[in-house]
């Protein structure tokens, strides 16, 4: 049985243990390691094949950590690729869970607010922050905890009360939680960041190789460097040079 840890009970002394969620869902995983680890041993607490999706759910490497992330959202997806670009970013962790159960369930109790059920099963669920994010901040490291939403949920008073459950939890950790919307995301960025991912590891784009690779940097570089020409025009240039397929050497570039 998991139980309230001594942080729990001295942070909120009067918490009263589950008694009616599906605690071998939330053994099996936490046997699994789901919620550990850091870098490239973070297991999330969900996965994708873990809840419904529209569609909007996708798993990419991520740039920082060399693992597969786990996002249930277009707007999870554009956020990582900010915070993969960041160079004050350090490590990455997504659908963080909000452990054990009976904090969150006693943070609702005392708000008045109807804890996160199972829609079948009607059992509480254990909660989790979409991005749980390690900063370079001068000579030390912080973490920050975050909420993706499109802002059109923000008028939801339920999405309200569970945001407030997600706030006091972080508070009680001296974790700052932000909520990040569209609003937040810059489109041109993410635009951007999008075209350069698929380029981004070397086996992707077999059977090019780094043979292949310096070959081409090395023609292409003076050429750049000059800035006379459009990219596109020393790229056709370096395809004809060097009897490469139309595109290559853009997709060395990327």
């Amino acid at each position: 049985m998991f139980k309230v840890s001594r942080f729990v009970e001295w942070c909120y002394p009067m918490a009263k243990r589950n008694r009616g969620t599906d605690q071998y869902k939330i053994e099996k995983r936490l046997k699994e390691g789901r919620g550990e680890g850091i870098g490239s041993a973070y297991q999330p607490w969900l996965r994708i094949q873990d809840v419904p999706s529209l569609g909007l759910a996708s798993r990419v490497k991520g740039w920082k950590t060399g693992r597969e992330h786990h996002l249930m959202s277009n707007l999870e997806t554009s956020y990582l690729y900010v915070l993969d670009w960041s160079q004050l970013v350090l490590d990455v962790r997504e659908q963080f869970p909000l452990l054990p159960l009976e904090e969150t369930q006693l943070i609702a109790e005392q708000c008045g607010f109807i804890h996160p059920t199972d829609p079948q099963t009607q059992q509480s669920v254990v909660m989790t922050t979409d991005f749980l994010i390690t900063l370079k901040q001068s000579d030390r490291e912080i973490e920050q905890a975050r909420a993706i939403k499109p802002s059109s949920d923000l008028q939801s008073q339920r999405t309200l009360e569970k945001l407030e459950i997600e706030r006091r939890y972080w508070e009680c950790r001296s974790v700052d939680l932000g909520i990040v919307t569209e609003q937040e995301i810059p489109k041109t960025l993410v635009e951007n960041l999008k075209w350069l991912r698929s380029c981004y590891w070397l086996e992707d784009l077999a059977p090019l190789n780094q043979r292949d690779i310096t070959r081409i940097e090395t023609v292409l570089t003076p050429q750049v460097l000059q800035g006379n020409l459009a990219l596109t025009r020393i790229t056709d240039s370096c395809d004809d040079e060097l009897g490469l397929s139309p595109g290559m050497s853009l997709t060395i570039v990327r």
